[in-house]
């Protein structure tokens, strides 16, 4: 990768995918960003020993990974504020953040292998390794959401061709319990092989099983819906419409209760709000929606 070195004789990345942050560009290409593609921050200084072993690591991998993340590189002595809000006390410290939160983080000069391991943790290979996204329908216009049905169907008989396929077990589980049917899918998630454990759909599963969990609680849509009419803010009503819209196939719905709490109380019950808007992000099988929301959620965080 080409690198320009500056005046302190540090290297300055050329990448494209590497950019200098401060609290000018912080919300917009940080924050707002990871709602798309996660962001690995460095915070390092020029006279830091250890950051000038870490910082060519970091930007050679975001080279390598060729878009699977971007690395945002802020200088400490100039930007007090910011590592201050990150609570950073020593450096290089390196912080992931992904659909507008803090995800993880390190402190030292990590060597390239626990670098990389590190960003598989969290579902971060390199582009060449990433699936293509769907196609669209030739007119410009993206393709519809794949019904659970339809999925079924599909991932049936490619299990069928192939029986012993963990990952395509997986895949049949969180289409099953998209379309309403969890039988099992606590089975297939404790088989699962290891590599597949931390796997976006294993996740998106568990937060379908948490919700399906959660029903026994929540009283039926009739009284909560008067409880809502009756007292907009009562949270715990909004809390369980969200719930049960999102699991009888409202998502648009659903996620409206969870942006209505946030916008009034985003602390409430420990920030449940945003928590359940997080699960349901990884649930609900409309990239567009999706994407929409998390925009909306963010402009309410920060």
């Amino acid at each position: 990768m080409e690198t320009k070195t500056n005046p302190a004789g540090t290297a300055s990345p050329a990448s494209s995918f590497v950019f200098e942050a401060g609290e000018a560009n912080f919300e917009t290409d940080v924050l707002q960003a990871s709602l798309k593609t996660p962001v690995l921050v460095d915070f390092w200084a020029t006279w830091c020993g250890p950051c000038k072993t870490l910082g060519p690591i970091l930007e050679k991998l975001a080279d390598d990974y060729a878009g699977a993340f971007r690395l945002a590189k802020i200088d400490c002595d100039k930007e007090q504020q910011l590592a201050g809000m990150f609570g950073v006390r020593s450096i290089p410290t390196v912080a992931l953040i992904k659909d507008g939160q803090i995800a993880d983080a390190f402190t030292g000069a990590l060597p390239e292998s626990q670098v990389k391991e590190f960003l598989k943790r969290h579902g971060i290979e390199p582009a060449a390794r990433i699936a293509a996204p769907a196609q669209d329908t030739g007119d410009g216009a993206p393709a519809p959401p794949e019904t659970p049905q339809a999925a079924i169907a599909r991932l049936q008989q490619s299990l069928a061709a192939d029986p012993d396929n963990a990952g395509l077990k997986l895949d049949l589980a969180l289409a099953r319990a998209r379309g309403g049917d969890i039988q099992d899918a606590q089975q297939t998630l404790d088989a699962l092989p290891v590599d597949l454990a931390e796997d976006d759909r294993a996740k998106a599963l568990a937060a379908l099983l948490a919700m399906h969990g959660s029903l026994p609680g929540i009283p039926a849509v009739a009284e909560l819906q008067a409880r809502v009419q009756h007292d907009p803010r009562d949270f715990a009503a909004h809390d369980g419409l969200g719930v049960r819209q999102l699991l009888d196939g409202d998502a648009t719905g659903a996620m409206q209760h969870w942006l209505d709490i946030l916008a009034a109380d985003r602390g409430w019950n420990e920030g449940l709000a945003r928590k359940r808007l997080l699960d349901a992000f990884r649930i609900v099988n409309d990239e567009a929606l999706v994407a929409a929301t998390r925009r909306r959620m963010s402009s309410l965080l920060f």
